[in-house]
């Protein structure tokens, strides 16, 4: 999109029931409808690589039915995302559920284009297997990245009964193929039970830093969001969140549940004091709505995707500003 071009918004509630109509992410129009976009909201309806509960192919749909709730101002930020910058939903890769290798690769190529046209990406999973070719493809055009892991577990597991692509795998094979700045790499909100303290030492020698769901209870959203930000600095960002960071109370929804979570709350607050990273893309995964009651997994889930959404707008605004 162009300076001097006025982005399509959403539909307008006071004229269209919220509940009417299709359910694209944030009720915006469909890439088809603008041509091209500076964030693609995308789908991967993909669980072939879950090792517990399965559902999360249902995910995304969850979550854009969850965000017609929301509005197009965003008070947190101070911003308008859908008016800084053309958002739209691309609608959803279809991966083929029989083959992860396969399905694997047809993500990557799929990111590789929409990157391509200058959009960023905001994924709604689908498993957390879907990050690693998201990953590939994002080094491809901006080198390796710093990563935000937020989520219950470390996800750096070398195999699940020999398979190398499973959704606790990905962070690994991420590392292993140089895709990842290691000097930048922190997980978020991690607990509960490990196979043993080695699972812990081989991710320390990986690169990442770990903050836990009690660091976050004890030392408080501020000063994890400045610990964040200072470990990043202006590098390259992606931010992967499995929704599993959020404790059961607060995203009941999802495959692999933890007692002792964050809440939803801090995990907003969080994302809101990371506006000054360079944001290049990310991902929201692990809805799985067969599980999830009220909406309160899909609900969190478009609340996240709207606050990452709404920093990256920001910098693409800011960035056509100074050109």
């Amino acid at each position: 999109m162009s300076s001097n071009e006025t982005p399509r918004g959403p539909v307008d509630s006071s004229r269209v029931p919220r509940y009417a109509g299709p359910a694209t992410f944030a009720r915006l129009p469909r890439l088809d409808e603008v041509g091209t976009t500076d964030v693609a909201v995308v789908g991967v309806p993909f669980d072939s690589g879950v090792s517990y509960r399965p559902g999360a192919r249902f995910g995304g749909n969850a979550i854009r039915e969850a965000s017609r709730l929301l509005r197009p101002y965003n008070p947190a930020q101070d911003a308008s995302p859908f008016a800084l910058a053309q958002v739209a939903d691309g609608g959803d890769i279809a991966v083929n559920p029989f083959n992860i290798n396969e399905a694997v690769e047809t993500i990557e190529a799929a990111a590789d284009e929409l990157l391509g046209t200058g959009a960023r990406l905001m994924t709604l999973g689908g498993d957390h297997t879907i990050a690693l070719p998201l990953l590939r493809s994002v080094a491809k055009k901006h080198g390796p990245v710093a990563l935000l892991h937020f989520d219950a577990h470390l996800d750096t597991w070398d195999t699940y009964f020999g398979a190398e692509y499973t959704h606790g795998t990905p962070f690994r094979r991420a590392v292993e193929e140089g895709i990842l700045d290691t000097s930048a790499l922190s997980h978020v909100g991690t607990r509960g039970p490990l196979y043993g303290k080695q699972d812990l030492t081989d991710d320390e020698k990986m690169g990442f830093g770990i903050v836990t769901s009690a660091d976050v209870y004890r030392r408080g959203a501020d000063e994890v969001a400045d610990q964040l930000r200072q470990r990043i600095g202006d590098r390259p960002l992606y931010i992967s969140i499995d929704i599993d960071c959020l404790d059961p109370a607060h995203a009941p929804g999802t495959g692999t549940p933890e007692a002792g979570g964050m809440t939803s709350r801090e995990l907003l607050e969080i994302l809101r004091g990371l506006a000054s990273c360079n944001l290049v893309s990310a991902d929201v995964v692990e809805v799985a709505p067969a599980y999830d009651h009220a909406e309160i997994t899909s609900v969190a889930a478009s609340h996240t995707a709207y606050e990452l959404t709404t920093i990256m707008s920001r910098q693409i605004a800011a960035a056509r500003k100074d050109a």
